[in-house]
């Protein structure tokens, strides 16, 4: 009769040695044969951000002035030629910073395109509720125009003048 052997109980390094990690690795999806498949999904990421932070610098020095993704309203894109984006100098350069001020250049100012300062209170967001407010102003007046002349055609037909 053979004798029964048991195997001696690993531990430590003689254990880490011992185990099968791509049979883990492979249930989770990250075992040697998907390392092909992730070597694309790396490639395709390199190449997808490559392209978004080549878009980026060209929206931050772009040549065509402010290229923007959001869509502008009509009148903002007509005025658009006539602002042009300002360069702020860095906060420690004083000579920078008095040329700066002198030429007009202060917080919360902009330089208009006669060269005249105005305060920038208005944002996108206000500036488009100015606009809307204007084009409500005008349909209102239109409205008011058109409901004045139908009575007065009315009291017309009627005899009164």
């Amino acid at each position: 009769m053979v004798r029964k052997h048991y195997q001696e109980a690993k531990s430590g390094i003689e254990y880490l040695k011992s185990l099968n990690y791509n049979k883990y690795l492979s249930r989770v999806g990250i075992g040697r044969d998907d390392w092909h498949f992730w070597k694309q999904i790396g490639k395709a990421l390199a190449c997808t951000y490559t392209i978004f932070g080549l878009a980026w610098l060209y929206n931050e020095t772009s040549p065509l002035g402010w290229w923007t993704l959001k869509p502008r309203p009509k009148e903002e894109r007509e005025l658009a030629h006539l602002y042009e984006r300002r360069e702020f100098p860095y906060p420690g350069d004083t000579e920078a910073m008095e040329e700066f001020v002198a030429k007009g250049g202060m917080i919360g100012t902009t330089i208009g395109p006669k060269g005249v300062v105005e305060t920038t209170d208005k944002d996108s967001y206000n500036y488009q509720k100015d606009l809307l407010s204007k084009k409500f102003d005008q349909e209102a007046g239109k409205l008011w125009i058109r409901m004045r002349n139908e009575v007065i055609q009315e009291l017309q037909e009627k005899g009164f003048e």
